[in-house]
């Protein structure tokens, strides 16, 4: 798996604030971030799409403002409102000198299990994307209430790569990977090299959280790891400490493989045809039939009828004129707003709705064929 990297398509790497920032004085290490973008600009000059999640910002901004010890939650937030104005600075100007805009993007975990947060976020992260951009994702801390807690960055770079179909995962970490017990406690420990299932006897050998400042352990590594794997995206579990993280991982340093048994486009699919249950239908007429199983959108040219009271997000199944159901999809409009654009060409909808919104009301990658 050494060419792994590499050989990604879409990479999301999520770092941990003891990688990022100082312990002893809250500054942000500045020759550790200058190689790992480095590393990040290498990926993104083979045309590899880059996501960064990063920690961090409760450490730096704790003390500028002068917050010592145990933290109320108000005082972390307030941390996180200074410090991720320096987290955010401090990725600006060491990608700008490769030549790469950044995109600050502050999210929670119910933005990711939400689906009409999830689908506003993955079409904001999917266009920066294209666009050539490079997002940088924080929890959203100044208002969150539950999720400043232990390890959620881990499990929210799993859901940003499950969002927006990305192939590679990588935890920079403390630990070079997965060991049968803690290493730092046992001695006799034996390091995992691959993971291809998240059986009992490998969740038994989660440790405890690591160091003072990085809020996650290999608990919530492998959690990241069972949303990672659900679809259908690789991860891996490095050591981070070192200068050029990602480029010891693609010349050969140790670390953990967990390999899915599905790509990301499949695992999606399977998503949408066997796990929501459908709150309305969309009737289509014969030209749409036709171009839905020539593989193509439903546009809303191609609607004869909108059934049930639905929200755009949720998922609806697609019938003929005979009353035969063709797919399920994940609408692109509410019901209400299906009804006003339905039979029109897609050039109509900011005139019909009075915004522009997708040319399609189902895209053929929300889309499964029964």
């Amino acid at each position: 798996m050494t060419a792994g990297l590499a050989a990604a398509r879409c990479v999301v790497v999520k770092i941990g604030s003891s990688l990022l920032v100082d312990e002893a004085t809250g500054q942000i290490h500045r020759a550790w971030l200058g190689a790992l973008c480095e590393d990040l600009a290498a990926c993104r000059r083979r045309g590899q799409e880059v996501i960064v999640v990063t920690s961090g910002a409760v450490a730096v901004g704790r003390r500028h403002l002068g917050l010592a010890g145990a933290l109320r939650l108000e005082e972390k937030q307030a941390a996180a409102a200074t410090g991720q104005i320096r987290l955010a600075h401090a990725y600006q100007e060491t990608l700008a000198e490769h030549g790469l805009t950044v995109a600050q993007v502050l999210l929670t975990l119910f933005d990711s299990e939400n689906r009409r947060q999830y689908l506003n976020a993955r079409n904001t992260l999917e266009t920066l994307l294209r666009l050539g951009a490079v997002p940088v994702i924080n929890e959203n801390d100044t208002v969150a209430t539950q999720e400043i807690r232990f390890g959620d960055n881990d499990r929210l770079a799993a859901r940003v790569a499950q969002m927006v179909a990305a192939d590679t995962l990588v935890l920079l970490s403390d630990i070079d990977g997965l060991y049968t017990a803690n290493p730092r406690r046992d001695p006799g420990a034996q390091f995992i090299p691959e993971v291809r299932e998240l059986t009992p006897e490998i969740e038994a050998m989660a440790g405890d959280p690591g160091s003072h400042y990085g809020s996650g352990g290999m608990v919530t590594k492998l959690e990241a790891a069972r949303i990672a794997l659900g679809a259908g995206c690789r991860m891996v579990i490095a050591l981070g400490q070192t200068l050029h993280p990602l480029r010891a991982i693609e010349e050969g340093a140790r670390c953990t493989w967990f390999l899915p048994r599905q790509s990301p486009r499949a695992a999606y699919k399977r998503w949408i045809s066997g796990s929501l249950k459908p709150a309305g239908a969309l009737v289509v007429d014969d030209g749409a039939v036709a171009a839905l199983r020539q593989g193509r959108s439903l546009l809303p040219a191609g609607v004869r009828a909108v059934e049930g009271e639905f929200q755009r997000g949720d998922a609806v199944v697609v019938r003929d004129l005979a009353g035969r159901t063709l797919a399920r999809g994940l609408s692109a409009y509410s019901a209400e707003d299906a009804r006003r654009i339905q039979g029109h060409k897609s050039g109509d909808i900011e005139r019909l709705l009075g915004y522009r919104g997708r040319d399609e009301i189902i895209h053929r990658d929300d889309l499964v064929l029964e």
